[in-house]
C-alpha cells in the first residue's frame, strides 16, 4: 500500500464519491483506511462519568483503500502514485521516493 497518514485523497466509488479528505488511520491488515470526512456514521452512546450528557456522535468508519486516489500536489486532480530511485548524497546511498504519476511530482 502507497499511502501513508496525513496524503490527501479523494474517493473514487461509493457513496460519498468525489470527497476529498486526509487519511486520519491505517491498517494494512485489512487494507482499510479511515479518511475524515467520509463513511460517517452516527453512534449512540449512553450517559456515563466521561460523557454525562451522552447522545449521538458522528464517527468515520474505515473504508478499502482501493476505493480512493492520491491527490496530484501540482494539479489536484486524483493520480497514481510512481516509485523513483533517486542518489541522496548525504547519505551516500540510493533512496525510493512517491511521485505523482501525471505531473512527476514528488508527494511527501
Amino acid at each position: 500500500m502507497e499511502l501513508r497518514k496525513n496524503d490527501l485523497v479523494q474517493v473514487i466509488s461509493g457513496n460519498d464519491k468525489g470527497t476529498k479528505g486526509r487519511i486520519v488511520r491505517i491498517f494494512r491488515a485489512t487494507n482499510k483506511i479511515v479518511v475524515e470526512g467520509v463513511n460517517v456514521r452516527k453512534r449512540r452512546l449512553k450517559p456515563s462519568q466521561q460523557n454525562p450528557q451522552g447522545g449521538i456522535i458522528p464517527q468515520e468508519l474505515p473504508i478499502p483503500a482501493s476505493k480512493v486516489m492520491l491527490i496530484d500536489p501540482k494539479s489536484g486532480t486524483p493520480t497514481r502514485v510512481r516509485h523513483l530511485k533517486i542518489h541522496d548524497p548525504k547519505l551516500n546511498k540510493d533512496r525510493w521516493i512517491r511521485a505523482a504519476a501525471k505531473s512527476g511530482e514528488i508527494i511527501q
